[in-house]
C-alpha cells in the first residue's frame, strides 16, 4: 500500500504516489532554480505540459500518477540542465532552505494525518510520530473504547487539540 498525495498541476487536480510527488517536486525545484525569478510564465507552461502528459498517460482520471508515469513525463520534457545553468543565488537559497527543513525535521510534532485517516487522523498521526502501524493503534483504541479503558471523549479532545498536518504544496510561490 502506498501513500498518495492530491496536488494541482497546471490548474488540474491529480493524485500522485508519494515517491512520484517527491520526484516531481524535486524536478520542478531544479527547473525553477534555472529560470529567472521573473519568469513565472515558463514554469506555468511546464506545469501545464506535465498535466497534459499525465492526462495522456492515464486511461482514467481516477487513476493515480505513479513514479513510472512521472519518469516518462520527465524524459519527454527533458533534463533540468536543458533549461540552462543553475543560478548561483538559487543554489544558495535551496541549500539554505534544505538546512532550515533539516532543522525542522529534528523538531517532531504530533499532527493529525491528512492521508492516513479513518475518522480524524489521530491514529495515523500518532502512528507516524511513534513509528507504529496506524492500523494497530486503531485496533487498540477501539478495544480500549469498547472495554472502558479509554473514553470516547479523550479521542474527541485529541481531535480538537492536535492540529492537522499541513497540506503538501507542489508550487511554492515564495520561490517564484
Amino acid at each position: 500500500m502506498k501513500e498518495t498525495i492530491n496536488v494541482n498541476i497546471g490548474s488540474q487536480a491529480f493524485t500522485l504516489d508519494k515517491d512520484a510527488y517527491e520526484r516531481l517536486a524535486n524536478y520542478f525545484a531544479d527547473v525553477r532554480s534555472r529560470l529567472a525569478d521573473s519568469d513565472t510564465e515558463t514554469m506555468d507552461d511546464i506545469e501545464v505540459r506535465f498535466a497534459e502528459i499525465f492526462n495522456e498517460s492515464r486511461p482514467s482520471s481516477l487513476m493515480v500518477v505513479t513514479l513510472r508515469i512521472v519518469e516518462q513525463a520527465i524524459a519527454r520534457m527533458g533534463r533540468p540542465d536543458d533549461f540552462g545553468p543553475a543560478r548561483q543565488n538559487a543554489t544558495c537559497n535551496n541549500a539554505n532552505n534544505a538546512n532550515v527543513n533539516d532543522g525542522d525535521a529534528s523538531l517532531r510534532r504530533i499532527r493529525r494525518s491528512r492521508t492516513n485517516r479513518s475518522i480524524a487522523g489521530i491514529c495515523g498521526g500518532l502512528g507516524a510520530y511513534f513509528g507504529i502501524d496506524p492500523t494497530l493503534l486503531r485496533l487498540i483504541t477501539l478495544l480500549l473504547i469498547l472495554f472502558g479503558g479509554l473514553s470516547i471523549w479523550i479521542y474527541v479532545i485529541l481531535w480538537i487539540i492536535i492540529p492537522e498536518e499541513t497540506a503538501p504544496v507542489i508550487n511554492n510561490l515564495k520561490n517564484r
